[in-house]
């Protein structure tokens, strides 16, 4: 068994268009760890979807990330709150 295959909601992340959304937005996960004052480490494990970090997930939504590609858990794809504001 594999103890770093992604499990839940992140198993179908497609991290390498994550990071072509965040290349053509000049952008990166660094930039976002730092902007969520969280670890790198954090928002990497977050898009290779081994976490689902909430805080991660969020703003790479409303930065516009394809769904898609983020394979949100389900109380993340009907939230739009953070988006309204």
């Amino acid at each position: 068994m594999n103890v770093h295959a992604a499990v839940g909601a992140g198993k179908r992340r497609k991290p390498f268009r994550i990071r072509e959304f965040l290349f053509s937005k000049e952008s990166s996960m660094a930039e976002i760890a730092r902007q969520l004052n969280l670890p790198h480490q954090t928002v990497s494990a977050t898009v290779r979807g081994v976490k689902n970090n909430r805080e991660v997930l969020k703003a790479l939504r409303d930065m516009g990330c394809p769904l898609d590609a983020l394979s949100l858990p389900d109380e993340l794809k009907n939230d739009r709150s953070s988006k309204a504001s």
